[in-house]
């Protein structure tokens, strides 16, 4: 396995995929071409719109781009990927369209024979065990909760702490949210910040970035780990 779970494709301040391009360079050595899965639609895009913004990114690697909705088998087109992107959006609207196409199988196949996955916000979600630490609103209903199962975790993207000046507003913090996912659930979760990322491959999960993660192994045990710690080992 050869995947790459990032937070966010764009930080504050920042283009496309920017801050993350040292590091996609290597991951896409000797890639020329990138199956892209633009279901999460951001803001409503258009297929065709969300694709061209990957394929103007991916263009200054040397790699094409091509969206799964242009292939007249999209199954086989995952198992055939030289490697494979899900880019960010609404995670229900992604998880939709995967089960409406039965493209979960595929895509894990793909992935566990060892082609190079890239996700992003959405697209990382759905590495989990299920999409259920998402901030997504349910815009769309969705037949299952659960996703890849890749990790022995959730993932919740665009982690943000508390801000001290914001209290008054009396609302629910992100770790308010996930303390009450802890609740009924047992599946941890890895919360990145933006500008974060996870490495993994058959034996390693490594935190990338300059950012520490928060992770929720149960309502006891909620702790920071530094970025270079392997996650693996914590949830071995």
């Amino acid at each position: 396995m050869k995947v790459i779970i990032a937070s966010t494709s764009t930080v504050y301040g920042g283009k496309y995929l920017e801050y993350m391009t040292p590091a996609l360079t290597d991951f896409f050595a000797g890639i020329k071409h990138i199956v892209f899965i633009p279901f999460a639609r951001p803001s409503g895009l258009t297929h065709e719109a969300y694709t061209d913004i990957a394929r103007r990114y991916f263009e200054k690697l040397n790699i094409e781009i091509k969206g799964l909705h242009q292939f007249d088998d999209p199954k086989k087109a995952l198992l055939s990927a030289q490697a494979i992107f899900t880019g960010g959006g609404n995670t229900f609207l992604l998880v939709q369209q995967l089960y409406k196409l039965n493209l979960w199988e595929p895509l894990k196949t793909a992935i566990q024979k060892g082609t190079p996955y890239l996700g992003t916000s959405a697209g990382s979600n759905i590495t989990g065990q299920s999409m259920q630490t998402t901030n997504d609103m349910p815009i769309v209903s969705v037949p299952s909760y659960q996703t890849l199962g890749l990790f022995p975790f959730n993932i919740n993207p665009h982690y943000l702490d508390p801000e001290p000046d914001l209290l008054q507003h009396m609302g629910e913090t992100r770790d308010t949210r996930l303390r009450e996912y802890l609740h009924f659930n047992k599946i941890p979760v890895v919360a990145l910040r933006e500008g974060s990322w996870i490495e993994a491959g058959d034996k390693q999960c490594i935190l990338k970035g300059k950012f520490p993660a928060r992770i929720y192994l149960n309502l006891k045990n909620i702790r920071e780990i530094r970025s270079g710690t392997d996650l693996c080992k914590i949830f071995s």
